[in-house]
C-alpha cells in the first residue's frame, strides 16, 4: 500500500486516479500513523510552500515524513513536494522539511526564451527530460521523455543528487534523489504514459525495499 499525502495542498484525488488506474493500492490519509505502516510514500502538492508547512506541521505530517526519510520507506515528492523535501523556500521566504540538501528558487524576473523572448512565469506545459543518472525511478523512459509541469520555482540542490533536468529559460533540475527518497518537479499523474511508467518504477522501489526487509 502507497500513502498518498493529504495536507490542503491540491492534487491528491489525480494521483490515487493514476495509482488506480495501475492497479496499484493506495490511500489518501493525512493520519501519520497510517503512513509509517504504508510500503512508500507519495508526498504531492500544489501552491504555497509557507501555507503548505503550516499544514503539515498542523496535524504531525511533517514529522511522520522525517521519520519515513529516516527509516528507509520510499518517499516521492511532486511539485510542491518535490520543494519543500529541501531545507528552504524563496517563496515566503520559509525553512521546509530538511530532509535533503537544497533550497527552492524562484525562476529570474529576467528570463528569456529560446526565441529571446521574456519567458512566461509560471512555467507550464510539456518538457523533455535530460536524464543524467541511471536510477530505477527513470527505468524504461527514454532521453527527452515529456513530462506535465507546473512551476514558478524550481530546486536548486547538489550536483551529485540531480537524476533529470529540463529547460525554461535555464537548465533546472527536473528529479533529483538520494537513498530512499526521489522528487519530481514535474506531475507524473498528469504526464501520460511516461508519468505512469515513473509510477511503476516508484511502486516497484517500495516493492524491493519491502523484500529487503523481509
Amino acid at each position: 500500500m502507497i500513502a498518498i499525502v493529504e495536507y490542503g495542498a491540491g492534487n491528491q484525488t489525480s494521483v490515487m486516479r493514476a495509482l488506480n488506474h495501475l492497479g496499484i493500492p493506495c490511500i489518501v490519509t493525512a493520519d501519520p500513523g497510517v503512513m509509517d505502516q504504508c510500503a512508500g510514500i507519495i508526498f504531492p502538492g500544489v501552491g504555497a510552500a509557507a501555507q503548505a508547512m503550516a499544514n503539515l506541521a498542523a496535524n504531525g505530517v511533517d514529522a511522520a515524513l522525517r521519520r519515513a526519510a529516516a527509516r528507509g520507506q520510499p518517499i516521492l515528492g511532486i511539485c510542491l513536494g518535490c520543494q519543500i523535501l529541501l531545507e528552504r523556500s524563496e517563496e515566503g521566504p520559509v525553512e521546509t522539511l530538511g530532509i535533503l540538501p537544497g533550497i527552492c528558487r524562484k525562476f529570474p524576473d529576467d528570463l528569456r526564451d529560446e526565441a529571446g523572448d521574456v519567458a512566461r512565469i509560471p512555467h507550464m506545459g510539456w518538457n523533455g527530460l535530460n536524464i543524467k543518472k541511471s536510477d530505477p525511478l527513470l527505468a524504461g523512459l527514454p532521453q527527452n521523455a515529456e513530462f506535465y509541469f507546473v512551476h514558478g520555482f524550481y530546486v536548486e540542490t547538489k550536483p551529485e543528487m540531480v537524476l533529470a533536468t529540463s529547460g525554461h529559460g535555464m537548465e533546472f533540475c527536473a528529479v533529483y534523489g538520494r537513498g530512499n527518497i526521489r522528487a519530481t518537479q514535474f506531475h507524473p499523474e498528469k504526464s501520460g504514459r511516461a508519468g505512469l511508467t515513473l509510477l511503476e518504477n516508484f511502486n516497484r522501489m517500495c516493492i524491493d525495499q519491502c523484500c529487503q526487509k523481509d
